[in-house]
């Protein structure tokens, strides 16, 4: 389970999608993300839904990978099927006792678990096309007008970066350390789910103490190479935006137009 988590992840490649300026990307999933929540019935989610294969396909990305990250959330997308599915009230569809399933709930329940699913792959497409350093790059341009008003730009784009660098070097360590407790006789699959949360316990205190230990080596390593922030800082790779980005940011953006469009029409 651990290891599928992708979130964080970067999958090398020269596809389309990675050569994309990460500006671009960084806005493009913002847009992707409104236009998901914009989307009110399942026509307006099958644009949002084509348009994310098109990228998937693009970006070179093996399916089954992305789908591997799926599997983490399985358990809070089959929650909100539940939750939508049994609280909705409406025609209904089967009852037993105070428990019922309607019509609408179930409408519901099949809507959010896709707009679910797709704003986790449409997420997770970001990270692994676009390499930590790039995607710090992008959030510091990104936030660069604010510093007129105090904003620390850089510090906030290199918190961010790191972060999400780190997601998977944590889930490694959390998975040594399992292995390391399951060696001494540690038992984390028997049990109901309340015993399991118990015997994940001791897993806590030493993956704490190996996330600061990260953290004092990071910090030490950036100050051994004189890092001061980003004042006076310059880049091997100027980004620029090229036609594809341009393109790329149509297609985007006339996707949004779409769905609000089919939202006010239909």
């Amino acid at each position: 389970m651990i290891r599928d988590i992708t979130l964080g992840q970067y999958y090398g490649s020269t596809s389309l999608i990675h050569r994309l300026d990460p500006r671009l990307k960084i806005i493009g999933t913002l847009v992707f993300i409104a236009a998901l929540f914009v989307a009110n019935d399942f026509i307006g989610m099958a644009i949002c839904a084509s348009v994310l294969a098109l990228a998937v396909k693009l970006s070179k990305v093996p399916l089954t990978f992305i789908l591997r990250g799926l599997k983490p959330i399985l358990i809070l997308v089959i929650f909100t099927f539940c939750l939508n599915i049994f609280m909705m009230d409406g025609h209904i569809l089967w009852q037993w006792g105070f428990l019922k399933v309607t019509a609408e709930g179930l409408y519901q329940a099949i809507f959010m678990a896709i707009r679910l699913i797709l704003l986790i792959i449409g997420s997770s497409l970001l990270t692994l096309t676009t390499k930590p350093i790039s995607l710090t790059d992008g959030i510091e341009r990104l936030l660069r007008p604010l510093t007129a008003i105090g904003v620390p730009a850089h510090e906030i784009a290199m918190m961010m970066s790191i972060a999400l660098r780190f997601i998977p070097t944590l889930l490694e360590e959390t998975d040594k350390i399992m292995k390391a407790q399951q060696a001494r006789g540690a038992d984390f699959e028997s049990g109901n789910l309340l015993a399991r949360a118990k015997s994940l316990v001791p897993i806590l205190v030493p993956l704490f103490v190996s996330a600061f230990r990260i953290a004092s080596d990071l910090a030490m390593a950036m100050e051994a190479r004189c890092y001061r922030g980003g004042k006076g800082r310059t880049r091997m790779h100027q980004m620029r935006f090229t036609r594809a980005d341009m393109a790329a940011a149509s297609v985007m953006f006339l996707l949004l137009g779409v769905v609000i469009a089919e939202r006010i029409l239909l």
